[in-house]
């Protein structure tokens, strides 16, 4: 099941108490204080994995704790530390502070990391209170609490080139073509309800990502449809591969409908290199292939004629995408390195 959403609780661990306590040995009647410090509470960290793709787990489980801190013993012995918690999230993944709004962290690459909850100090225990005017303290610290938030979890699919379309506009069946991606297949709108990814294996030592959109419809900035739900993953995509069918009454309009939906959603979404795709020509008389030929749109942009059922033009369509990914498309979102950073 694919979730891309989730709302999680987390707490760090409690830090320990301090310990009031005094030597007693035989033969040392004046004993001073030996009371230990409390350990320190566990943390709370989110890491990226790239090997998973859902927040599923995170529907059924949405209360996690890192584990609370041994309070101090006699003979200065200091109590153990919390166990610490890692909670693992597909990279692509956004943390949000629920009680502010604000974006804690965008974890794009595997093994990227932010510390959430950090667990509470340890109390100090009546040792550390010793002084030349007090030489017996008999007080000691409690140990501060761990911190405690509610996280938003959104997941955003990291891929390099998006397939955006009409439903039933053939895009499934185009990524089952090019990658080994297997999406559900049918003659019938919505067959596509979540995102699939596929890699593409293009020439020697050279691939990049796919994600098959579920159909858009006219009003889906609005969330009509699928709408919303599904828009925000062709946010990190580097290069849009518009889909229209060959055998509509009109692909123009086809097409201005589908960029009025990804601009009215975001804008910043038209500034991304395009391509589009004519599909089903499989399907096309001589007449229809002759019309479809001479198509053009008022953004230069270049249109690629493919069936991707008998194979036509499919090699060409992933040339362009090749060269719009090596040429136009700006880099991938995010660092590759391993960072651990203090929570927002």
């Amino acid at each position: 099941m694919f979730i891309d959403q989730a709302s999680i609780t987390v707490k760090a661990g409690d830090g320990g108490n301090g310990c009031v306590s005094f030597r007693r040995e035989k033969y040392v009647p004046k004993g001073g204080p030996d009371g230990g410090s409390g350990g320190s509470g566990g943390d709370v960290t989110i890491r990226a994995d790239a090997h998973l793709t859902t927040l599923m787990d995170f529907r059924y489980r949405r209360s996690y704790r890192a584990g609370d801190a041994e309070h101090g013993k006699g003979s200065r012995k200091t109590g153990h530390g919390g166990p610490d918690i890692i909670l693992r999230v597909p990279a692509g993944t956004i943390l949000k502070d629920a009680a502010t709004g604000g974006t804690i962290a965008d974890l794009t690459a595997d093994g990227q990391e932010v510390l959430v909850a950090r667990g509470g100090k340890g109390g100090r225990g009546n040792s550390e209170f010793a002084t030349s005017t007090n030489q017996a303290p008999r007080r000691a610290e409690k140990g501060a609490p761990g911190e405690e938030r509610t996280i938003e979890l959104e997941l955003k699919l990291l891929a390099d080139v998006g397939l955006v379309g009409f439903p039933n506009a053939g895009k499934s069946t185009l990524i089952s073509r090019i990658s080994a991606a297997r999406p559900r297949i049918a003659d019938y709108p919505f067959t596509t309800l979540i995102p699939n990814l596929g890699i593409v294996r293009y020439g020697e030592f050279k691939s990049f990502a796919v994600a098959d959109m579920p159909g858009l419809i006219e009003g889906a900035h609005e969330g009509k449809g699928l709408g919303t739900q599904f828009l925000r993953h062709i946010e990190r995509t580097r290069v849009l591969v518009i889909l229209v069918e060959s055998t509509s009454p009109d692909p123009r309009k086809d097409y201005r409908t589908l960029i009025h939906e990804i601009g009215s959603f975001n804008a910043a979404l038209l500034k991304k290199p395009r391509i589009v795709a004519v599909t089903k020509m499989d399907l096309a008389d001589d007449a229809l292939r002759k019309r479809t030929g001479k198509l053009t749109l008022g953004r230069v942009v270049p249109i690629c004629l493919i069936s991707s059922v008998s194979g036509e033009g499919v090699k060409d369509l992933l040339d362009v995408m090749w060269k719009k990914l090596a040429r136009d498309a700006p880099p991938p979102p995010g660092g590759r390195g391993r960072g651990r950073r203090k929570p927002s």
